[in-house]
């Protein structure tokens, strides 16, 4: 038996309000189709949407699963309970609830799609790529499968291939600006002449949103550098940084204070955990971006001994779960952590990094927040190990500005910022070092490329790794590496920028105080 037509009416009023943001117009809508249809499994999908959409996603979750008990095969109603179960943080079981969309509905484009964007969430590219490719299959006008499956080609080094797709997008629709700054961050494909016209006409039109905007400029500085015009280039970058950088509330007086309040506390080693073993399978890689972190996670990612590489924010959450525990932040209640409270913060830390070593010897942290907390680290896990990856001060922090970072790193916009960041990380690295010499190696980026075998040995060595040959030749990587680290042979260079663009980066210089 179909609904009521006044249920169908106010069901439609509660998608079109909940499009266009009156969320207490939906639920008003909602609420009088519920009281007409209380069994109606389209109304309580939409139910779940609200709350998804007000941040409720335990809520939606719940609604959903009782959805469910009614229409166990309705495969709309696994895919928003995989997107519901995502936005908490649970991650497989949102896959498991996508991968059985897909069984329900195998011909189903947006079930395909919403397991591939799970599967590159995940850090497992190669799953995404399948998926993808059957949800293009099914729609081939579906702009935003081909720019996740362009990305997930990226994670596996396949550049040529996510290009492709790129320009595909972008002959449906020469304006997209995803597809733009997508091809634009591919350092192995060049922008020509044509490129460059149709970016700039492009950007004589109004963008569709501020950050289309953005994503434009970075493009139009990308496609001026391939034409050899730096000046241009910088000016181009100069005004899309200027665009993010006022979105943005950035505050570099604050985390210079936050550093020097972290040097105070961690003045000497803390009392941690009384095993000094704990911890020993972990290496955690301290690095601004740009800054080598990826080829060094690539080399220890080779050995056989090493599981994987694993960007998630495991040491963070830990600390933040701890403070919210004790009603106080990090930095005031250190002091009053005991040995055994470490040992039960680094065991915490360990269950959950535990399935990137996938039963091996060792497991690579290179999350981009570690060198905040390396001493709580130390604390926890006293037998763990820090790389800090280093690389010349102008090259690393002009990488940082010529990329448009999809999030975070929001000091990057700025060379005042940049510049700023850039003494507070390495004034913190030069007191880990003091602090922990036994357990913290700098790991400098150009030894690297001058002397790689050197400077290979010697990681593996600190790491407590024998030599093998594969980590100079990148002989596999390992299929569950959770993080999307490209493998390339037989190195993976950033290309050195800084001298072609001469006298524009001059300021730049002289806030590193560069020679």
């Amino acid at each position: 038996m179909g609904l009521p037509a006044e249920a169908v009416r106010r069901l439609g009023e509660a998608t079109d309000a909940m499009a266009s943001g009156e969320l207490a117009r939906a639920e008003a809508a909602l609420a009088v189709a519920l009281a007409l249809a209380p069994d109606s499994t389209e109304a309580l999908r939409l139910s779940a949407q609200l709350q998804q959409l007000r941040g409720e996603h335990a809520q939606a979750v719940a609604i959903l699963r009782q959805a469910l008990a009614k229409a166990p095969r309705d495969a709309l109603l696994h895919i928003s309970l995989g997107v519901s179960l995502q936005s908490r943080g649970e991650h497989e079981a949102a896959l498991s609830a996508l991968q059985r969309a897909c069984e329900l509905a195998p011909d189903f484009a947006p079930a395909w799609f919403n397991l591939g964007r799970m599967f590159q969430l995940l850090g497992r590219p190669a799953g995404a790529i399948t998926a993808l490719h059957r949800a293009l299959d099914l729609d081939p006008e579906h702009p935003a499968a081909r720019l996740l499956l362009a990305a997930a080609q990226v994670s596996l080094g396949a550049d040529a291939q996510a290009a492709a797709n790129y320009r595909e997008v972008l002959q449906r629709e020469p304006a997209h600006p995803g597809a733009w700054s997508g091809l634009s961050a591919l350092e192995t494909e060049r922008f020509g002449t044509d490129d460059l016209e149709r970016l700039q006409q492009v950007l004589r039109m109004p963008p569709s949103t501020p950050h289309a905007r953005i994503q434009l400029g970075f493009a139009l500085a990308r496609a001026l550098e391939d034409q050899a015009d730096y000046r241009a280039a910088f000016r181009a970058l100069r005004k899309a940084n200027g665009w993010r950088h006022r979105q943005l509330n950035w505050n570099a007086a604050r985390l210079r204070a936050h550093v020097d309040a972290v040097l105070a506390a961690f003045a000497e080693p803390l009392a941690g955990a009384a095993d000094a073993a704990l911890g020993e399978p972990v290496i955690f890689l301290m690095a601004l971006p740009h800054a080598g972190a990826r080829l060094t996670g690539q080399i220890l990612a080779a050995h056989p001994y090493v599981g994987g590489v694993d960007e998630a924010a495991h040491l963070q959450r830990v600390v933040s779960e701890e403070s919210a525990r004790r009603g106080k932040p990090l930095l005031q209640w250190l002091g009053a952590a005991t040995p055994t409270d470490w040992a039960r913060l680094g065991a915490d830390y360990l269950a959950r990094i535990g399935p990137a070593a996938r039963g091996r010897p060792r497991v690579v942290d290179a999350h981009r927040l570690n060198w905040r907390l390396v001493g709580v680290a130390m604390a926890m896990l006293p037998g763990a190990r820090v790389v800090h990856c280093r690389r010349d001060a102008l090259e690393t922090c002009f990488a940082c500005y010529r990329e448009l970072f999809a999030s975070g790193h929001d000091f990057s916009y700025d060379l005042d910022d940049l510049a700023s960041y850039w003494r507070d990380h390495e004034r913190l690295g030069r007191h880990w070092q003091q602090l922990f010499p036994q357990s913290f190696l700098v790991h400098e980026h150009e030894a690297l490329l001058a002397e790689p075998a050197t400077a290979v040995r010697r990681l593996l060595a600190f790491g407590g790794l024998e030599h093998d040959e594969a980590c100079l030749g990148f002989a596999h990587e390992p299929a569950d590496t959770r993080t999307a680290l490209r493998t390339r042979q037989p190195w993976s260079r950033e290309p050195a920028l800084a001298a072609r663009y001469g006298a524009e980066l001059d300021r730049l210089r002289l806030l590193l105080g560069a020679r």
